[in-house]
């Protein structure tokens, strides 16, 4: 079975729209990007679009490639500050001359729609999130809207990183699947991921899990962007192989990128939901 990822952040999106004309709030968000890398610059576009469709409203904020840390924090202040901004995105990676860590603790955790801020992660592995990373509770939406069993099922997670591995990690525990999780040190690599009912691999190495490292009808999530030798777009996973011996997988591209943007939207939504308590 394929998970089409661009088929549920569809079927989302028009339900958002519908609840945002419903609910008579008109929600904003406004993004933050620094410098002119292309594909950050691509995903921004793509954001802002997704606003348009839905019916949140957006602006965007531009610094140049050498702003400072204490430039990016006056915008970033400016936003908290404006009670018409319901979200704050900052586009990462930022460049080398900011400080990614102290931008992000910058965001007010109300308005921090990308769940990234310690308040928002601390809630997230206690248990009761308000605002969940965007790429792992896009992961969720689709294990959800395509009947996947979470609860007892053994979940393998490749990848620490905190926008993906670890909140995935607290997300797939939260759902009461016993997760382990892996990286770089971890022994055996191969044999527990073998051992995943669930596999979500996040680890940005081109076709790196291939149908020997998949128990047979696995789901398997590929987080993965990626580019071959070729130069042809693929994940982490090596799609034609594995999808013979996987229950179920997502494709790249198609699959778990489309659940991010998606994601992002209804956590804007929330968050003027939120402000209206």
């Amino acid at each position: 079975m394929i998970l089409d990822g661009k088929a549920v952040s569809e079927k989302r999106l028009e339900l958002l729209k519908e609840r945002i004309e419903e609910s008579g709030l008109y929600p904003r968000l406004a993004t933050v990007i620094v410098g002119e890398d292309p594909a950050s610059q691509m995903y921004v576009r793509m954001k802002h679009r997704a606003c348009e469709r839905v019916g949140i409203g957006s602006i965007g904020i531009e610094l140049p490639e050498d702003a400072s840390t204490e430039r990016v924090l006056e915008a970033v202040a400016r936003l908290n500050n404006d009670p018409d901004i319901n979200g704050i995105l900052v586009q990462l990676p930022l460049p080398a001359g900011a400080d990614t860590t102290r931008v992000i603790d910058a965001v007010a955790p109300g308005k921090d729609v990308d769940g990234f801020h310690p308040y928002n992660l601390g809630r997230l592995l206690a248990g009761t999130p308000v605002f969940a990373p965007c790429t792992p509770q896009g992961i969720m939406t689709i294990l959800d809207e395509y009947k996947i069993p979470i609860e007892g099922q053994r979940a393998v997670v490749v990848g620490r990183s905190i926008d993906v591995g670890r909140p995935m990690t607290a997300l797939l525990l939260n759902a009461d699947a016993t997760v382990t999780i892996c990286h770089s040190k971890t022994r055996n690599l191969e044999a527990e991921m073998k051992g995943a009912d669930i596999l979500v691999s996040a680890v940005g190495k081109a076709r790196f899990v291939g149908p020997d490292m998949v128990k047979e009808g696995a789901t398997v999530i590929d987080v993965g962007i990626n580019y071959d030798e070729q130069g042809k777009l693929c994940g982490d996973v090596d799609f034609e192989a594995v999808r013979e011996r996987a229950g179920a997988i997502t494709p790249v591209p198609g699959g778990v990128g489309p659940m991010t943007i998606a994601t992002l939207m209804e956590n804007t939504f929330r968050a003027a939901k939120l402000r209206t308590c």
